[in-house]
């Protein structure tokens, strides 16, 4: 694309951008008084988008932006492949171009959800003009920083060394809180929690009054065998960063291939769970329970020199309704996060869950993941309520959930079509923008990763855990899952430091 010539930056956004650009760093300044107007041009045009996303809220907050590197953001798991892209050029490049990938996916959700207000008053772009436009500038012009930065051996350390993501704990919060005294008190709350879980998953899926069950099974899609499934993962080894990526079909094949199916006790509406929308005047995104719709997407853990690819289900309920005249966990929206990690040669290692709070993080291991010892007996580990047999070919999990809690109760294994009532496939992405009532497109998340409107009282007594607004429902990347330790869902080694798994076992 042919650039168009500079034009000031109006004051007001100068000033609006001052903060999102008080850690940019030598490199983007350099870039901002280049001599060369394609690279001035492109500083000038990340300044004015970041002032105009930042003022307008619509910040997504899903991935981690690299302070100085305003066209590239990061996940976990992608940082944590910081160190293995240093090892030579090829790995270098790559690293940058998922990076800038990441960036141009967020960027895509933001330019949709700005304000055709915002939108209009950039630079250079003129009542015609679309977001398409906006979204293809942003592109070209990352690649064009990109390029700039990595001929240049100072910009590449830097880039390598910025390229974390912040932790969603605050170590303020915890020293403000006295956190080395309340974790005890933390860690015996956490007990009992686990102990009431282990004592219901001893008793079985309860029915409560008036309540029945209702089996959710995955749509009728086609799905892929094993040796397909290990064929698609084995090109990881023909990738510069050991990263088995997979295509927006190969992901619905999967998808299909891995779903479980969900046997809810359903009381009322609250135990429905359904596609997320925008109704008029809502303040919280209400699920549809007309229509079952369970929202996936890919995630990586590392184990070892081995990148595995996880698949992940996220299924909405329009609240947890309060048990009683108070219930400190009681509030709008509720889910269920359920992720199936998959060892190379396609077969399920591991799975395990959370509520998008964070909360109730539980791991289902088969018996080629063995559970490490935790090295503090307080800290929250890896709670495993109940192993699962091996899960051959054609199987998948079926999880109970119980009514009003929406806490998993048991977890089994069938074959073959289960029940009649089906659920649709959606990608999580859609819930990074959504159409609203009023024309115009808006984010499920608010800029700060978290869903407006759904805070919990529990924040009041959890805050010296170091978790902002403990209980409200979180984006996938923002998911803090123990009070006791430090612990992300996302973590590229969560699963390598609690867990040994057996990936030879297809070769021995």
């Amino acid at each position: 694309m042919r650039l168009v010539r500079r034009r000031c930056i109006s004051s007001l956004a100068i000033v609006l951008s001052a903060t999102g650009c008080a850690t940019l760093g030598e490199h983007f300044a350099a870039h901002l008084e280049s001599r060369s107007p394609h690279v001035s041009d492109c500083a000038q045009w990340y300044r004015a988008l970041d002032a105009k996303v930042g003022a307008a809220g619509v910040r997504d907050a899903q991935h981690a932006r690299v302070g100085g590197f305003p066209y590239l953001r990061v996940d976990r798991a992608l940082a944590s492949l910081a160190p293995r892209a240093a090892s030579s050029e090829a790995a270098l490049h790559a690293f940058a171009e998922r990076a800038l990938e990441l960036d141009i996916e967020s960027r895509r959700h933001e330019i949709d959800n700005l304000p055709r207000e915002n939108f209009d008053s950039l630079p250079d772009v003129h009542a015609g003009f679309n977001r398409t436009y906006l979204l293809r500038r942003t592109r070209d012009c990352g690649h064009i920083l990109r390029d700039v930065d990595l001929a240049k051996p100072e910009a590449r350390a830097a880039l390598l060394r910025r390229a974390t993501v912040p932790d969603d704990y605050s170590t303020w919060l915890r020293a403000v809180g006295l956190y080395p005294l309340t974790r005890l008190a933390f860690a015996a709350g956490v007990r009992r929690w686990q102990e009431r879980t282990l004592a219901a998953f001893e008793r079985g899926p309860a029915t409560p009054p008036g309540a029945s069950r209702v089996r959710y099974a995955p749509p009728p899609s086609a799905t892929l065998p094993r040796a397909a499934v290990a064929g698609v993962l084995s090109r990881a080894r023909f990738d510069a960063l050991g990263q088995p990526r997979v295509s927006e079909r190969e992901l619905g094949l999967l998808a299909a291939t891995y779903a479980p199916s969900f046997d809810i006790a359903v009381a009322a509406d609250y135990d429905r769970f359904g596609r997320l929308r925008w109704r008029r005047g809502a303040a919280v995104p209400e699920p549809d329970g007309g229509e079952p719709a369970v929202y996936v997407h890919s995630a990586y853990a590392r184990y070892g020199e081995e990148v595995l690819l996880q698949i992940v289900y996220t299924l909405w309920f329009s609240q947890r309704p309060p048990r009683g005249d108070v219930d400190l966990l009681a509030g709008r929206l509720d889910a269920l996060v359920w992720r199936v990690t998959l060892a190379p040669d396609g077969a399920p290692l591991l799975y395990d869950a959370i509520h998008p709070c964070g909360c109730f993080h539980q791991f289902f291991p088969t018996p080629r993941a063995r559970p490490r010892p935790a090295p503090d007996p307080l800290e929250e580990w890896a709670f495993v309520p109940q192993t699962l047999p091996r899960v051959e070919e054609g199987e998948r999990p079926v999880v109970s959930i119980a009514s009003a809690t929406h806490y998993i109760e048991r977890v089994a294994l069938v074959r073959g079509t289960d029940s009649l009532v089906r659920y649709a496939f959606y990608g999580y992405d859609e819930l990074r923008s959504m159409p609203d009532m009023a024309g115009g497109r808006r984010s499920a998340f608010g800029p700060d990763g978290r869903i407006p409107g759904t805070g919990r009282a529990e924040r009041l007594l959890f805050w010296p855990a170091g978790i902002a607004s403990a209980g409200a429902m979180r984006q996938w990347g923002r998911h803090a899952t123990a009070f006791v330790g430090r612990r992300h869902f996302d973590d590229a080694d969560l699963v390598e430091r609690r867990f040994e798994l057996d990936l030879e076992e297809a070769r021995r």
